[in-house]
């Protein structure tokens, strides 16, 4: 039997690395203390930059990111596997990655994900977001093994809204998915919950999804509510709005269960479509 004692770390970041590395860290320190030995931070934990301009003068390349050290140095700290839930990377070509890292108890890098389905969206509020105009998506799904057993799918916030990646990263042996977000409040309030439990429900996978809340700089407000949800859809923790963390015990058996009971995933068929 595998239990794993899982965080899920909300946040209210930003445009300054220092201020949210502090923050950051003083509740990764909680969680450890706790007893949390997978920690997951949310969608762009290293800060959120608006402008374009100012975002292309202050990224970072892997190899000089002040915030994936920092960060590094954090998981070595509390000897604690750390989901860091995005930074924004400055790649090669004109655009950016939004990247996903999990960090072991050593500090080390041990996956990589690149957001591969990129947030463009005409909010019913008048929210705008063309992500895709700073922003390279990725191509490849990432399933990690984590260093106490177990396997973490990843993905980042707009992902969700694609069951196919997700069933995708199930298939390849994914025990748990994470999906750090920072999610608008309109799609928030109506989506964010039901999505979570349809991806664990659909894949009898624990759902870990760590998110942004509150009102940014510039006045983006995101919608919390970091959830941990079990194989069979049950919420165990609900961060609400406040910046803070919950913790669940992920015991990997009722992965075993619940696709026992329900094996969805070796059912699939081929079949066509055709309008009639």
């Amino acid at each position: 039997m595998t239990v794993i004692r899982a965080a899920c770390i909300q946040l209210n970041v930003g445009p300054e690395v220092g201020p949210n590395l502090a923050a950051a860290g003083a509740l990764i320190r909680d969680a450890a203390s706790r007893g949390a030995t997978l920690i997951a931070l949310p969608e762009v934990a290293d800060a959120i930059i608006e402008d374009p301009r100012l975002l292309r003068e202050w990224a970072q390349p892997e190899e000089r990111h002040e915030a994936l050290a920092g960060y590094r140095a954090l998981a070595l700290e509390t000897g604690t596997a750390l989901l860091l839930g995005s930074v924004v990377v400055r790649a090669e070509g004109p655009r950016f990655a939004n990247r996903s890292y999990l960090l072991g108890p050593d500090g080390a890098v041990l996956a990589r994900y690149d957001k591969i389905h990129l947030y463009d969206a005409d909010l019913p509020d008048g929210e705008v977001h063309r992500e895709s105009a700073q922003f390279a998506p990725g191509g490849t799904g990432v399933v990690a093994r984590l260093p106490g057993g177990g396997r973490l799918g990843l993905t980042i916030c707009y992902d969700l809204r694609f069951p196919q990646l997700h069933r995708a990263l199930a298939k390849a042996g994914a025990e748990i998915l994470a999906v750090p977000s920072a999610f608008a409040c309109a799609t928030g309030a109506a989506h964010w919950q039901v999505l979570l439990q349809a991806r664990a429900i659909e894949t009898g996978c624990f759902v870990l999804a760590p998110a942004q809340t509150g009102t940014h700089h510039l006045g983006r407000r995101t919608w919390g509510h970091s959830l941990i949800v079990s194989p069979w859809g049950e919420v165990l923790a609900d961060a609400g709005t406040e910046v803070g963390l919950v913790l669940a015990d992920l015991d990997l058996d009722q992965v075993r269960a619940a696709r026992a009971a329900l094996p969805t995933l070796s059912h699939d068929r081929l079949f066509e479509v055709m309008e009639a």
